[in-house]
């Protein structure tokens, strides 16, 4: 997903602000392999979430490319469609991802927001392509089925070192992320952005891997690199509002 860069590179593009978190209470985030009791009556599909704010009918695309120079496009369009997961009413958003325009990978996740305003991930059903043919489902979980625990995306009042789960299923699906600044800035083919939050994500599964995300205000996810256990860049290249 991402360029190579330099240790300076990398630096200068975090710039991370150190910053006093003082005793200011926190929303409590799935951790690790905890359990979490959820109500589906604190949950709602509509989700606006100013970090990633999920409009039925918005589109992102971004341009992927590897180290190697591989291009893809991947496009990610909210539905207004909806799927019970847990009992808890989820929005389904169509994740595309193209190379040389065929389909490589097709994928629907399921998000949904808690009272406090955080995204929570639910689940995904995916499937990826090779010549043309279906190669593989493996990725897809959906919480509450064979051990599968729900985790936050985007917290909803994100502070710096906070850290939380994304999804959890034991030895297939373990992301994590940790809030690095709330002060960044990201350009992109789209534009020039402020304020941006920015993200490490990992995975105990493979702890060589390293990506920063950036989540521009009102707009979402608009750029990702991979910093260490593989190079690339995912940039927002297009996006579409309802």
């Amino acid at each position: 997903m991402v360029l190579a860069r330099s240790p300076a590179a990398v630096l200068a593009l975090v710039a991370i602000i150190v910053a006093s978190c003082g005793g200011s209470d926190r929303p409590a985030l799935p951790q690790g392999s905890d359990p979490v009791s959820l109500d589906p009556g604190d949950f709602t599909a509509e989700i606006d979430n100013p970090y990633w704010p999920m409009a039925p009918g918005t589109r992102w695309t971004y341009r992927e490319t590897d180290a190697d120079g591989t291009v893809q496009r991947v496009e990610v369009t909210v539905l207004d469609e909806t799927r019970a997961v847990m009992g808890i009413e989820a929005r389904v958003v169509h994740d595309v991802v193209t190379e040389s325009g065929q389909v490589v990978e097709d994928t629907y996740d399921w998000y949904a927001q808690d009272a406090d305003g955080n995204v929570w991930y639910l689940g995904e059903d995916t499937k990826e392509y090779e010549d043309g043919k279906l190669a593989t489902t493996a990725g897809s979980w959906e919480a509450g089925v064979d051990g599968a625990l729900p985790g936050v995306i985007v917290p909803a009042r994100p502070e710096v070192g906070m850290a939380y789960r994304q999804e959890h299923l034991a030895g297939e699906a373990e992301d994590e992320a940790e809030v690095l600044s709330l002060a960044e800035r990201a350009q992109v083919p789209v534009g020039s952005f402020r304020d941006v939050l920015l993200t490490k994500d990992f995975t105990p599964l493979d702890p060589e891997i390293l990506e920063y995300k950036l989540y521009a205000p009102d707009v979402g996810p608009v750029l990702v690199l991979g910093v260490s256990g593989g190079s690339g860049r995912e940039e927002l290249v297009g996006l579409v509002r309802p």
